[in-house]
């Protein structure tokens, strides 16, 4: 398995990037997905999740209304457009693979196991 994530950078609160997660190595579409993010000196947070077909998505609360999480299973690649970015949105995000079972689990960042080398995302001016 792996996950190549990209498209990390420094933007100005209130700016946007689209984060991309290239995977291989496994049946891509069998799979629900996630991002999760790790700021300095913090435990690893829940982003967002998206179900195997990319018709379900999932979002913290902090996220909401402000992250769009989706994916193209032609690609084998998942997304996450970030608009209106505020410095606590700085972190390193990860994308990882979730092993199946209850939606509810999502949340749960120790649920999924594949992990991708993460990219950094830095909001500041």
């Amino acid at each position: 398995v792996q996950l190549v994530e990209s498209g990390g950078g420094l933007v100005q609160p209130g700016g946007s990037l689209r984060l991309s997660c290239a995977a291989s190595g496994f049946t891509f579409d069998d799979y629900a997905m996630g991002w999760v993010r790790q700021a300095p000196g913090k435990e690893r947070e829940f982003v967002a999740a998206i179900n195997w077909s990319g018709s379900s998505t999932y979002y913290a609360d902090s996220v909401k209304g402000r992250f769009t999480i989706s994916r193209d299973n032609a690609k084998n690649t998942m997304y996450l457009q970030m608009n209106s970015l505020k410095p606590e949105d700085t972190a390193v995000y990860y994308c990882a693979v979730h092993p199946g079972g209850s939606s509810s689990s999502y949340w749960n960042t120790y649920a999924y196991d594949y992990w991708g080398q993460g990219t950094q995302v830095t909001v500041s001016s």
